[in-house]
């Protein structure tokens, strides 16, 4: 028990310098580069978050649980946006970028339709993961474009202001705080998970209940921990574009792998709840953020919904990882 309870103050610990390290280097990386902290959120941090819900989807499939390589996906998307933008929006009001508004958040809600529409034959396919893996890919190099747009323009306002654009300063070292950001969240994630679910099945309760709660709970905590610390030093383009970039990355990325490695069979009945879910908490992202700005009633809002959603599966039990 002791132990266990190490565990998760130990995973707590990590998350928290992790975060904060995770935020210094991708805010200084974006500077150094020119381009908008924005574009590093949507990228690097996104990936890198989405870790653990690669290895966690990616172990279950090849096992045969092609239920909870899906369900971990479809869970974790909710939890982003319920969880982890309600949390966040209760410690800061995040203000969005307009850009964000009319490109992103679409481009996640046209995704996340896709990944559901793929499904209705009943699995998700090498095919359909190498799809997915395109579109993953193209997503990027759509990013990519843009922050090569806006590092020519800030450089063109540099030379007009007469300063030379300076972008290799420290870049190496910003990288680094990123990557051992990255890293100590998913270690701490693993300590927090762990030390949870031990804790759980020594208090009796079942496994089903674990699966729901601290299965996706626990693939989210990188989000969560990197989206709380940009909120509390101010940067909330970092905070939402990790969510909507994981959440991109979840679909495109995890999935797209996962069914390259092992085709992921789905029961088109008990999952279609769970991606309904999942599709509207992308949509009301679209009211909410129309002023460019999530204040703390919004945020309550999904993260009642979220709890609400996980009162539900504990009531009916028909939302879950579906153990195979």
């Amino acid at each position: 028990m002791l132990m266990n309870a190490a565990l998760l103050l130990a995973g707590l610990v990590a998350l928290f310098f992790g975060g904060n390290w995770l935020v210094r280097g991708a805010s200084n990386l974006a500077m150094s580069f020119g381009v908008s902290v924005l574009v590093i959120a949507l990228t690097f941090v996104a990936v890198g978050t989405s870790m653990p819900e690669l290895l966690v989807s990616m172990q279950a499939a090849l096992v045969g649980k092609s239920d909870l390589a899906l369900g971990n996906v479809i869970g974790s998307n909710i939890a982003n946006i319920g969880l982890i933008l309600g949390a966040t929006g209760l410690i800061a009001p995040l203000r969005v970028k307009a850009t964000l508004l009319r490109r992103e958040i679409p481009i996640m809600i046209i995704f996340s339709i896709g990944a559901a529409t793929i499904t209705l034959d009943g699995a998700i396919d090498r095919l359909d993961g190498f799809v997915l893996l395109l579109g993953f890919v193209g997503f990027n190099v759509m990013l990519y474009r843009l922050a090569k747009n806006e590092q020519d323009e800030r450089d063109r306002l540099l030379v007009d202001l007469g300063e030379a654009p300076r972008r290799k300063q420290n870049r190496g070292r910003e990288f680094s705080w990123l990557l051992l950001g990255i890293l100590t969240l998913l270690f701490g994630s693993r300590m927090m998970v762990e030390g949870a679910v031990n804790l759980a099945r020594l208090l009796g309760v079942s496994e089903l209940i674990i699966a729901i709660t601290l299965v996706a709970f626990g693939t989210s905590l990188p989000e969560l921990a990197a989206s709380l610390s940009a909120a509390w030093r101010g940067q909330t383009d970092l905070a939402i574009g990790n969510v909507v970039g994981s959440n991109v990355a979840n679909l495109l990325l995890i999935l797209g792998l996962t069914a390259l490695a092992q085709p992921i069979s789905v029961r088109s009945a008990e999952a279609q709840l769970e991606f309904l879910v999942m599709i509207a908490f992308a949509v009301l992202l679209i009211p909410f953020l129309r002023h460019q700005r999530l204040g703390r009633a919004g945020a309550a809002v999904f993260l009642g919904a979220y709890i609400a959603f996980i009162l539900y599966s504990f009531a009916t039990g028909s939302v879950n990882p579906h153990p195979s």
